[in-house]
């Protein structure tokens, strides 16, 4: 096929500079052709039913187990996330897969609905059907993950799907979409557009049928102004500042070692990652010494458990909301603004850090956790949804974990646990607020890329007539009064 480029661009190991590979940038006439392939594509794929794209979903899901080492270390080049870490995103992908198939024909296939006391003489059902082609605007912090959490999904339920992958992690989309190609033996059923900005914004105008956007609320404003265009729906998986409540009776060991983990893991770039402890009073020192215990042993560095910063200008960033929160009063306990490399950011924990200060109204995307103590855990919630901000969360308390939870303005919480929503297939993911709208995972993320199909079918004519400009007084005055019976009565 002759392709319209304008340029080419690389992508490079965070961690040391070496190139892996040089992409096209595509340009609109190129992303409208691949559309058009996925919209050709399409009817085929949903012909084929659930039972046939569940087999090609579950022998996808076994060549990534098979090949899960390759991939891993694709991530860990592409990326900068270390193998141990970028394997369990594997699995974690495998799973979603897994899931997608084994579910999509019980939560979008054709059922049987009531049809209600008045509608007795009609039989009603509903089905979910595949909107067509999906957009996926996918991310880089975790780039497996992402957009397979949409992508499976959506080609579980009939869509086919065009996916353009973050200018940092393009090799990454080229290997998902060469893998599902393999197994599908069809390259237009899930395929790769390469590019950055202009590119995503181009898939947004090549006449999908929605958009799956992970990324932060700058860009996430940008595909929705592009989206309004054609008025093509979007899911938004935007911003976050995660939030952590420990309570008085919490277990602190447990509490610790979530909170360092979940801040620091993937050198902190990921959107569920944690940034802000709010601890009770009464354990809040016991609390902040164990986590500069375990955030004090941790290294960023090649080899080490933390990766290098992904994104080119992150660090500044980290800089910027570091020193403010110093400026304002806050303790560096554990690093400080020393800590922020070239290329790696070592763990930083700051103490008495101020509401006011950027890295709590903020999303600072780097290895730093603020702790704060608080009266109560009223304190706690109140501090905690203050923000704009409200994807993921995590509690950890004895007696209120599930109470507290519920009171945390997010749309995933965990109790006496870190982010573990993210690994069962059956839940939704997704925030509210400023993180963004829409579903991804579970019987939400499946009927994410469907519409709904009413049908509703006469059996025989019924006593009242309401449809009809045939209708007589005496069909009124019948359904006046089986009306009155039958919702006439407190």
């Amino acid at each position: 096929m002759t392709t319209t480029r304008a340029g080419t661009f690389e992508s490079v190991d965070p961690a040391t500079g070496e190139v892996i590979a040089t992409f096209p940038v595509l340009a609109a006439a190129d992303v409208e052709a691949a559309v058009a392939r996925a919209r050709a594509a399409q009817p085929g794929w949903d012909a084929l039913g659930y039972a046939s794209r569940a087999r090609v979903l579950r022998a996808w899901r076994s060549l990534i187990m098979e090949r899960a080492d390759e991939l891993a270390d694709l991530v860990h080049r592409e990326n900068g996330k270390p193998l141990p870490d970028a394997l369990i995103e594997v699995v974690l992908v495998a799973q979603h897969i897994d899931y997608a198939a084994r579910h999509a024909r019980k939560v979008l296939g054709r059922r049987r609905v009531s049809s209600g006391p008045m509608m007795l003489n009609h039989v009603a059902s509903v089905e979910y059907r595949p909107l067509g082609v999906i957009g996926v605007l996918g991310p880089w912090d975790y780039p497996v993950f992402g957009p397979v959490g949409t992508g499976a999904y959506a080609l579980a339920g009939g869509n086919t799907v065009v996916l353009k992958h973050s200018e940092h992690t393009p090799a990454i989309g080229e290997w998902l979409a060469r893998t599902f190609a393999e197994v599908s033996g069809d390259g237009r059923l899930l395929q790769n557009v390469t590019g950055a900005g202009e590119t995503g914004a181009a898939l947004c105008r090549a006449g999908v049928d929605k958009i799956s956007f992970t990324g932060c609320v700058a860009t996430a404003k940008k595909v929705l102004a592009a989206c309004a265009e054609s008025l093509t729906p979007v899911l938004v998986d935007a911003g976050a500042s995660d939030t952590l409540l420990v309570d008085a009776d919490a277990d602190l060991d447990a509490a610790a070692d979530a909170a360092v983990w979940g801040s620091m893991s993937n050198a902190g770039q990921i959107c569920i990652s944690l940034e802000r402890a709010y601890v009770h009073e009464r354990v809040h020192d016991a609390f902040l010494e164990k986590v500069v215990a375990l955030a004090g042993r941790l290294r960023a560095g090649e080899g080490e458990k933390l990766g290098p910063i992904t994104m080119p200008g992150q660090q500044e960033i980290i800089r910027a909301h570091v020193a403010d929160a110093l400026d304002r009063g806050a303790r560096a306990v554990v690093g400080g603004l020393a800590s922020i490399g070239e290329r790696y950011v070592q763990p930083i924990v700051l103490a008495d850090v101020p509401e006011e200060a950027r890295v709590i109204q903020e999303e600072t995307f780097g290895p730093v956790l603020a702790v704060v103590g608080v009266s109560d855990m009223d304190e706690a919630l109140r501090r905690a949804n203050a923000p704009r901000f409200g994807l993921g969360g995590a509690v950890f308390s004895r007696s209120r974990g599930v109470e507290l939870a519920r009171g945390l303005r997010s749309g995933m919480t965990s109790v006496n646990s870190v982010a573990t929503y993210a690994g069962i297939p059956s839940l939704p993911y997704g925030g509210v607020g400023n993180s963004g709208f829409g579903r991804i995972h579970g019987p939400d993320g499946l009927r994410e890329w469907t519409a709904p199909k009413a049908i509703s079918r006469q059996l025989f004519p019924g006593p009242v007539r309401t449809t009809t400009f045939r209708r007589r007084a005496a069909d009124e005055r019948r359904l006046a009064g089986l009306a009155r019976l039958l919702y006439g009565r407190g």
